[in-house]
């Protein structure tokens, strides 16, 4: 039986291991991405209406 038949056409040297150390100075992580004053005014309207909903709601509905 001919090793070659089940479909495994991968080699030792097809892969190019180099691809993992690229240059990752054009990559930024969101903890590290700057954010402007109306995102954080954005940001604390949703907590705002989020405790609206999960405390306010049942607290009015008691």
């Amino acid at each position: 039986m001919d090793d070659h038949a089940h479909g495994d056409d991968h080699h030792a040297g097809d892969h190019d291991h180099s691809d993992h150390q690229s240059d990752d100075d054009g990559r930024v992580t969101s903890p590290m991405q700057e954010f402007s004053s109306s995102q954080v005014g954005i940001g604390l309207a949703v907590l705002v209406v989020g405790l609206v909903v999960a405390f306010g709601l049942p607290l009015l509905a008691a």
